[in-house]
């Protein structure tokens, strides 16, 4: 989701790509690592990258980078294969307009359209770690890399915690832009206080860090990027996302992407990114993906728990807790009530159990959804999805290892990598992830479980492996990321609440949801629930301002 624009079907390496042997032209390195290897080069490179090969036989060669930092688009027209960084650009330069009516309904369950498919019918996005090939009319497309997790079975904790931090010090170094204009986001959390002081380490200066928060309740945690910024010295910026902000950022940042996309932490990352450049920094290093590799996530703790039960052996599940435990009787027993309700959720496979809460399924998809619009879509598309992608992580690897390649997928390729790149390109901002350094992956890949989640503590490794380094505040601290507090403020602020409501009625009259089921979300149950509903609201503003500027005259 790059702001730049190449001309048409351009041969480029875009992003940052870390080759074998250093090179000053990064295509040519391409072609000479293409003719070495073939379609499986990429494997071979390091970095963020995106790259399109014109071939010397006529042939034409994608990929993009392990994470897909960088997007790359494509589609097959009169025996060609074109391509673009955004689907809105090819979809201009084909003549496309015909929206695809199933990634939308991807969006509305997903709040993102994941790939290969884009919101433009006949256009898809490589999918993170592929490439694809394009020779002699015939397209190919598959995976140049797919991981496979190595644990040490005798690990040695010094060993590794001087590796890691080695690591890790490298890939902040490497990413110092030379102008010496590099800045961090700060929310205080592990992961960019870890970042805000590798780069004090890398630069020996005081490094630039800014901070968003939220002047409401359970939302902010400004305390927490004090703490950072005061250990390492900072040059630290705070600014306080406003309901006002909003409103006047919400059109623009929803319209920048090249499909609807409904991260409602776009909007913070956007001001935190516009307040950097608007002090001169044309770079800054965020600090996902640690907890998608290093097991930092709620939810890792939680499967383990419902995983214990398919460990019981069968016939005791069956003749002893499914029949103490499933039926009416006990359901209605509060005190047995917990133990029903963890057997059924634990029966439920993998990766389902993970979107036992999905939003458009608790508020059922009949209530929210037009008759002529489920009639067009396939609705269990997403799960589908999923599983493909569950099956594809390692079968012999850890429950907690095959969560965290999942999430690489859906949690990081899909949406928080894409929130961050999109809005730091529209504030004119370069972004670099050190965290998803390939290094730093390959290290994690051979790292037991145990290190990563060990009994039901978070990303055990990374946070002893820091200790002394990060302030002893923020190893305790809960996690909590820019979360918005949109829907309070949604029922609060009456500018936000009508723009709120007009994008709502504008996508109802669009035939995707239904007006009765648009009206109550405004009138009732926002008010009722302003956090839980208020998730929905956004999702579907976000997708109204989409369309309003790239398919205004979209109807089902």
């Amino acid at each position: 989701m790059q702001a730049h624009v190449l001309p048409p079907d351009t041969p480029f390496a875009a992003g940052h790509a870390r080759f074998a042997t250093p090179a000053t032209d990064a295509l040519a390195a391409w072609q000479q690592a293409y003719a070495a290897r073939g379609t499986a080069c990429a494997a071979d490179v390091g970095g963020e990258f995106a790259v399109a090969l014109e071939l010397s036989d006529g042939a034409t060669y994608l990929a993009v980078d392990r994470f897909a930092v960088h997007s790359l688009c494509y589609a097959v027209r009169d025996g060609r294969l074109h391509y673009a960084t955004r689907a809105d650009d090819l979809a201009r330069r084909l003549g496309i307009q015909e929206l695809d009516r199933q990634a939308i309904f991807d969006y509305l369950f997903h709040h993102c359209i994941p790939s290969p498919r884009t919101i433009y019918a006949g256009i898809h996005r490589l999918p993170p770690a592929h490439y694809a090939l394009f020779e002699n009319g015939q397209l190919t497309v598959a995976p140049y890399w797919v991981a496979r997790f190595d644990e040490q079975p005798a690990p040695r904790f010094d060993a590794l915690r001087e590796e890691f931090r080695a690591i890790l010090s490298t890939a902040v170094k490497e990413r110092v832009g030379a102008d010496g204009k590099t800045a961090c986001f700060l929310s205080g959390g592990t992961d960019s206080s870890t970042v805000c002081g590798l780069l004090r380490e890398a630069t020996g200066q005081a490094p630039a860090g800014y901070s968003i928060g939220f002047d409401s309740e359970g939302y902010d945690e400004m305390e927490y990027a004090r703490i950072a910024a005061k250990a390492y010295g900072a040059d630290h910026h705070e600014y306080y996302v406003t309901p006002a902000d909003l409103v006047a950022a919400i059109p623009d940042v929803a319209a920048h992407y090249d499909q609807p996309f409904g991260n409602s932490s776009a909007v913070p990352a956007f001001y935190c990114a516009s307040k950097a450049r608007a002090d001169g920094y044309t770079r800054m290093l965020a600090g996902d993906g640690g907890d998608e590799l290093f097991g930092g996530n709620v939810r890792y703790a939680k499967e383990r728990v419902f995983h214990v039960y398919s460990q019981i052996p069968s016939p005791l599940r069956a003749g002893v807790l499914n029949p103490l435990f499933m039926n009416p009787v006990t359901g209605s027993i509060p005190l047995l009530k917990k133990g029903t309700s963890y057997i059924r959720q634990a029966r439920v496979p993998m990766p389902e159990r993970m979107q036992s809460y999905n939003l458009l399924d608790r508020l059922g998809m009949a209530e929210v959804l037009t008759p002529a619009f489920l009639a067009s879509v396939d609705t269990g598309a997403p799960r589908a999805h999923q599983r493909d992608t569950w099956a594809e992580t390692p079968h012999d690897a850890s429950l907690v290892n095959r969560m965290l390649a999942f999430d690489w997928r859906y949690t990081l390729a899909e949406n928080d990598l894409p929130k961050v790149v999109g809005t730091t390109a529209l504030a004119g901002v370069d972004v670099s992830f050190p965290l998803l350094d390939t290094r730093l992956l390959d290290f994690s890949l051979k790292l037991p479980t145990s290190y990563k989640l060990k009994g039901l503590k978070l990303r055990w490794f990374f946070k002893e492996a820091l200790r002394g380094f990060l302030p002893d505040e923020i190893l305790t601290k809960k996690k909590h990321g820019f979360g918005l507090p949109f829907g309070p403020w949604a029922v609060k602020d009456a500018a936000l609440n009508a723009l709120a409501a007009e994008s709502l009625r504008g996508v109802a009259a669009r035939g995707i949801v239904r007006s009765e089921f648009v009206e109550s979300l405004l009138t009732q149950r926002l008010k009722e629930h302003a956090g839980y509903y208020g998730e929905m609201v956004w999702i579907l503003m976000m997708l109204e301002q989409w369309l309003r500027r790239h398919a205004p005259n979209f109807r089902v």
